[in-house]
């Protein structure tokens, strides 16, 4: 549950900087807005390379996150994934059912990918399942760092029993 909190929260520091970002990109050198083509065409070039950065830090944070899994075994094969589907909020959200094979109680750490209809990576997240029965299954929500639009795919990137 606390990892899925910091993800949340890394996330939100993530999209604030974004914000800033876009804020500064959206404004020339004396502070007032660019109404000029150039200018729209820079700051949409940067709003881009940002929105990168912060695609490319969620992903980062993701895989530093399983890496902090202690003796963590391959379990694609025991998880399954939902529709993405989009809340009340805008977010993206996918269902994920984590079947335990192993002879005691485990734990999962999932990453769940949302993509576009094209296939481009448009937000990464963690969900953490914790302690399902032996031969059990247990379900918990993935759900984007951000507001997804479009029609959506969810895919399970890594899935770790622990």
């Amino acid at each position: 549950m606390a990892g899925r909190r910091w993800a949340r929260n890394a996330a939100g520091a993530a999209l604030a900087a974004l914000t800033l970002a876009t804020t500064a990109a959206c404004s020339d050198d004396s502070g007032t807005s660019s109404s000029t083509p150039s200018g729209a065409v820079s700051a949409a070039s940067s709003l881009a390379s940002e929105a990168s950065g912060v695609l490319s830090s969620a992903t980062a944070e993701a895989k530093r996150q399983l890496n902090e899994v202690k003796n963590g075994v391959d379990a694609r094969d025991d998880v399954k994934i939902g529709r993405a589907t989009t809340d009340s909020e805008g977010r993206a959200t996918a269902t994920v059912t984590a079947h335990n094979t192993a002879d005691a109680t485990k734990s999962f750490a999932v990453q769940v990918n949302f993509r576009d209809s094209g296939g481009n990576l448009l937000d990464t997240v963690v969900l953490t399942i914790d302690d399902v029965a032996a031969g059990k299954s247990a379900e918990g929500t993935a759900r984007s760092n951000r507001k997804l639009s479009g029609q959506l795919r969810a895919e399970i990137a890594v899935a770790l029993r622990y």
